[in-house]
């Protein structure tokens, strides 16, 4: 006895046979059944969600143009040399003030001319008039014939008719005049001002823009493919850079021909702009609502994606009450909001697993947790 004390490869053996007994026994009595994970048979507690089905619009986004449906462009309606401009791009004009001005002299001249001319026909009218009075009084009195009456007629008549032609030029002239100083037809916001003084101009030279603040009209393009779609009063949507809704409206206007060039059909919708957060010419997103489905929708984190394919997992109902977990092949439609759109993969009322999807397996036990 006292020999197998001594030897301490059999003390190390006696110790090591008394704690794996003592840890077959504990095994034995259900003190590992502490561990959830440790009994695979129960399954792996998962948070589950329903698939419901919501309303879903059926909807294309295109580039689309912003072009105002007040906005005038300023062409001089007479050629010469700009010598003064009254306005800086981006001021406020009221209807009437004045834009641009274009070298007046000449015309001026032009008219002092034509009003002097008519000056001396007036005169000459007063002569005439006073030698038909004259006329008048003589063959009343036997004096003159009638000839040289009608004679002093005829030209009293001839200088007021000189007297007309002369007064309608002048008026032209006048009002040509006017053209020379370029002003606002309305009310609005200067645009761009691409010309400066000393600039010669001529009828096809663009001066500026003049918009009224307001109202805007989207122009959308769409394919002709979806000709047979398109109707009056669908639903458009502006959006901005982050996909939010900057504004709604509604289509009023879509063009009886095809565009040759890019087979499209121009389609417009008028949008307010009542805060100014939008521009003439602008480029924006533009999505044109074609109708309403239903389909289900499921949260964006229970969805995975392998090559290009995306999947998620459902809970499905096994025999005895129990559930396990089945990975559904999915397609994917929309956004809405936190949520995918599914076309096909997953039916409304499916639990879809929402938590520990990178655990499960196919086929996996699982116990569904509301």
């Amino acid at each position: 006895m006292a020999t197998s004390f001594r030897n301490p490869v059999g003390k190390t053996l006696l110790l090591a046979g008394l704690g794996g007994a003592i840890g077959a026994t504990l095994a034995c009595s259900g003190g590992g059944s502490q561990n959830p994970k440790a009994d695979s048979s129960a399954g792996m507690p998962v948070k589950v969600q329903e698939a419901r089905a919501v309303p879903v619009n059926d909807t294309t986004e295109y580039v689309a143009t912003l072009k105002s449906r007040d906005s005038a462009v300023l062409m001089p309606q007479v050629e010469g040399q700009v010598t003064r401009i009254y306005v800086h791009s981006g001021d406020r004009v009221a209807a009437g003030a004045p834009v641009m001005e274009i070298d007046p002299l000449k015309q001026q001249a032009t008219v002092k001319s034509q009003e002097s001319t008519k000056a001396a026909q007036l005169a000459n009218l007063n002569w005439t008039q006073q030698q038909y009075e004259r006329a008048q009084g003589l063959f009343s009195a036997g004096v003159v014939s009638k000839q040289d009456l009608d004679q002093a007629k005829t030209a009293r008549d001839a200088a007021q008719a000189q007297v007309d032609s002369l007064d309608a030029q002048v008026r032209e002239q006048q009002v040509q005049l006017h053209y020379y100083k370029v002003v606002a037809p309305w009310s609005g916001i200067v645009g761009d001002v691409p010309v400066h003084v000393g600039d010669r101009v001529t009828t096809t030279t663009l001066l500026t823009t003049v918009d009224k603040p307001g109202s805007l009209e989207v122009y959308v393009y769409a394919p002709i493919e979806r000709a047979s779609q398109l109707k009056m009063n669908l639903p458009v949507q502006v959006l901005d850079g982050e996909g939010k809704v900057m504004a709604e409206s509604r289509v009023s206007f879509i063009s009886p021909q095809v565009d040759n060039t890019t087979q499209t059909i121009l389609v417009k919708a008028r949008v307010a702009n009542n805060h100014d957060a939008l521009r003439q010419s602008q480029f924006i997103r533009a999505r044109v609502v074609w109708g309403t489905h239903k389909n289900p929708v499921v949260p964006v984190l229970a969805v995975s994606r392998l090559a290009g394919q995306y999947f998620a997992f459902v809970a499905e109902p096994q025999n005895g009450g129990s559930y396990a977990a089945r990975q559904k092949p999915l397609k994917i439609g929309q956004t809405v909001g936190n949520d995918y759109e599914v076309q096909d993969g997953i039916k409304p009322g499916d639990k879809v697993i929402i938590s520990g999807t990178q655990f499960l397996l196919d086929g996996a036990p699982v116990i569904p947790q509301s």
